[in-house]
């Protein structure tokens, strides 16, 4: 028996306004638990639109995102909301402190504190917990960033242009970590960059162009 995707988009589309040019047209998609896929595209194709709409941050002008069986489009404002702090994760920021995701759920201290300490030696800033952001590298940012993420052990991330302002030995690190922490959890993740050799970290590609969403043709 086949398992549930994570993730499914269905005839998914979004345009403006009724009479506007659809940004997005029929996009289909179904990611399954422990994928890490790389979505590319040019500037102004509409990675990031794609990104909300897989976040549950807009809604969909035609078709479906459904999540472990759950129809986003389906949820009302709050169930919404409570759905993404359990599961998704919009974009990869720096965050203040990597419980915080655990704190809005309601952690119990104890369980917190653990893999809050759990998920900073996963990341190797074991030492860096009481710092504060400022005084942290590009490359320890980052991790601190992914270190938060995934401290809720979330089914979906999804994370846009991660390294975009990293040196390539960072973005490399950060994106090996990101690949096998999602692995780790067996979550799933999806990664949008411009970079071919980001993009290359993931099991598989997929381009967006003005024909939709399709299997990535080396050369």
């Amino acid at each position: 028996m086949t398992a549930t995707p994570v993730l499914q988009c269905r005839g998914l589309g979004k345009r403006y306004s009724p009479a506007g040019v659809a940004l997005l047209d029929d996009i289909n998609l179904e990611l399954h638990a422990g994928e890490y896929l790389a979505i590319m595209g040019e500037s102004g194709v509409g990675k990031s639109t794609l990104l909300n709409l897989l976040a549950g941050l807009e809604q969909p002008s035609a078709g479906q995102v459904i999540l472990d069986g759950t129809d986003l489009g389906a949820l009302d404002d709050d169930t919404a909301t409570l759905l993404r702090r359990r599961h998704v994760l919009p974009y990869l920021s720096v965050g203040q402190n990597v419980a915080l995701p655990l704190d809005l759920l309601g952690t119990p201290m104890p369980e917190r504190g653990e893999r809050t300490r759990a998920m900073l030696a996963a990341v190797g800033l074991e030492t860096l917990g009481a710092r504060m952001p400022r005084e942290l590298s590009g490359g320890e940012t980052q991790r601190i960033a992914i270190a938060r993420a995934l401290v809720h052990r979330p089914r979906l991330v999804l994370a846009d242009e991660p390294t975009g302002n990293l040196d390539p030995r960072n973005a490399a690190q950060t994106l090996e970590l990101l690949r096998s922490q999602v692995k780790a959890q067996a979550g799933a993740g999806i990664l949008i960059t411009h970079s071919r050799a980001a993009a290359d970290t993931a099991d598989r590609i997929l381009v967006l162009d003005a024909r939709g969403l399709h299997a990535f043709a080396n050369g």
